[in-house]
């Protein structure tokens, strides 16, 4: 046999009745992609679903994410609810909202809870680093995914989907509570609007450089996450001038005391 034999490639002849000869195509990597685009993307089955089945039972990272949440509003509140789990966090989140003099007290109160949970400097290199790069985009992104992965422990189940920027493209910056778990169990417009709605989207667009609209519905208790999109001015926002829920207990004493009469808006909203 000639030594340059040994150099030639090495060929299969094709064996039609063994199957183990037949090649076989390998795995594709799928690198991590942004879809941004000037027309809106398919539904869920391009992105991804990122919830559990059942809300009632929590994981070893919900109760973990649970217990550092419950206790950095703990520690800004200065006082705990006795009861355990999500039961508790709401009281602790009527205290937070009680506690405030205006409603813009509750809402500093809350951005400092939401800054506390982050190592220092992580937001600020964030903002100078990552928001700017591709119009923002990447950044509305990136915050899209880590919001839907990490906090169906407070909301629920979410999905990711695509939503309209400012600029006339589309972009999976998006991210829709089926029924937020937050509302639900507050019953409270005003903890709804001022300890989540507003202090979030302030907190993304001030310490991370991504603008975030939120629309809550106060009907099937759904909500949608816009990042990449500025919220209106307050004055123009219809969330803020939506009725007291049915099921809130202040509502309904307040109803009593005015003779059952309807309530225009949220006090506390």
């Amino acid at each position: 046999m000639k030594p340059l034999a040994l150099l030639r490639p090495l060929t299969i002849s094709s064996a039609p009745s063994n199957p183990l000869f037949q090649p076989q195509s390998l795995p594709q990597k799928h690198a991590f992609r942004v879809l941004c685009s000037s027309f809106d993307s398919k539904p869920i089955q391009d992105g991804y679903t990122a919830a559990k089945p059942d809300n009632n039972k929590p994981g070893i990272l919900d109760d973990l994410f649970l217990n550092l949440f419950r206790n950095k509003m703990v520690q800004e509140v200065g006082w705990d609810s006795e009861k355990p789990g999500y039961e508790g966090l709401i009281e602790v989140a009527n205290r937070l909202m009680m506690r405030g003099r205006t409603n813009s007290d509750t809402k500093e109160a809350a951005v400092r809870i939401l800054i506390s949970l982050f190592p220092p400097f992580l937001l600020e290199l964030y903002r100078i680093l990552i928001a700017p790069i591709g119009g923002g985009k990447i950044a509305a992104t990136m915050v899209a995914r880590v919001t839907a992965l990490s906090w169906q422990w407070l909301m629920g189940k979410c999905t990711i989907n695509s939503v309209d920027l400012p600029d006339g493209t589309s972009c999976r910056s998006g991210v829709f509570v089926e029924r937020c778990k937050y509302l639900e169990e507050s019953k409270c417009i005003g903890i709804c609007i001022n300890t989540c709605k507003l202090p979030t989207q302030a907190f993304f667009k001030d310490y991370m450089g991504v603008p975030l609209l939120m629309e809550p519905n106060f009907t099937d208790y759904s909500c949608q996450f816009r990042f990449g999109v500025l919220p209106p001015l307050p004055e123009d926002d219809i969330s803020l001038k939506e009725p007291c829920l049915e099921i809130c207990r202040n509502a309904t004493r307040r109803r009593k005391v005015a003779g059952d009469m309807d309530v225009p808006h949220c006090p506390k909203a």
